[in-house]
């Protein structure tokens, strides 16, 4: 994605840095590690020597190793240098979102809420036994925001239950693909309203590319048909931004290898949608 907008606008590193968008660079990523907490201790010390092995011991034990915990450490150490950030994350999967919504609730004052574009709910307490990935985050972040409404569901599609289960159980607001597409319009506004009515002040808008109808996004880890049209997931977008204000946004779950075209029109749409987060934080000067 980054390569991506970088191509599509040879102007963008100058207009994001007068517009104060600052890229910090990649997390370190050991593919067959997610979180620090499912390590047992022999794992965390074999793999801080791996990669802190030029560090003293005692700063070496300090330091996380798997990538969702260094994603945490690093964003929590930018919100104590300046608290009033505002996270932009890219890439791998739904889990990616955990480090923001747990910094988010670490460090924001106001009533912020997630909005989160995809076609599955992300809700399970744990799977396989994994407390934290990409079926699990929502419903921790849902525990952190106290289960009061304020975790918004867009576009889902693809659920073993319906949607009677997930809001009457977890108090969750999901809108499904069907309604969406019956009102895109609609729907916008009863979601800016929801978020109003719950005094909601700045959202986190976390989208998944599958969100997205497969048609226009078939490079994603789980594509699914029957989803959101690209202009509406714009379109609330703008909306989030102006009526609300954004707190954080990501894009995630785009997978180049996966698509005959390698990627090439999942990433132009991703690239997208991610100027259009950072046009709603940061200025118009930032869109498409």
């Amino acid at each position: 994605m980054r390569t991506g907008l970088l191509a599509s606008d040879a102007d963008w590193p100058a207009r994001a840095a007068a517009a104060g968008v600052l890229d910090i660079g990649d997390v370190f990523v050991i593919p067959q590690l997610l979180h620090d907490d499912m390590l047992s201790a022999g794992q965390l010390a074999a793999s801080r020597r791996a990669l802190y092995g030029h560090l003293p011991e005692e700063t070496a034990a300090t330091l996380p190793v798997s990538p969702l915990s260094i994603a945490e450490r690093a964003l929590d150490l930018v919100y104590q240098l300046n608290p009033a950030i505002v996270p932009v994350v890219l890439g791998g999967d739904h889990s990616n979102a955990w480090p923001v919504a747990a910094n988010l609730a670490k460090h924001r004052r106001d009533r912020w809420a997630i909005v989160q574009p995809d076609a599955h709910t992300d809700l399970l307490a744990e799977r396989l036994g994994i407390k934290i990935c990409f079926a699990t985050w929502s419903y921790h972040a849902n525990e952190l925001l106290g289960r009061d409404g304020r975790l918004v569901q867009v576009g889902v599609r693809a659920s073993r239950h319906d949607r009677g289960h997930w809001e009457q159980g977890l108090g969750v607001r999901q809108f499904w693909a069907e309604e969406v597409k019956a009102d895109p319009a609609g729907t916008i506004a009863a979601i800016v309203a929801h978020l109003k009515g719950l005094g909601v002040t700045s959202v986190y808008f976390s989208n998944d590319i599958d969100g997205t109808d497969s048609h226009w996004a078939d490079a994603a880890g789980t594509p699914e048909p029957d989803g959101l049209e690209p202009e509406f997931v714009v379109e609330l977008i703008r909306a989030l931004g102006r009526e609300v204000g954004l707190c954080a946004a990501d894009v995630v779950e785009v997978a180049p290898p996966l698509a005959r075209d390698g990627g090439k029109q999942t990433v132009a749409l991703a690239v997208r949608y991610l100027r259009e987060s950072l046009a709603a934080i940061a200025g118009p000067s930032l869109a498409p």
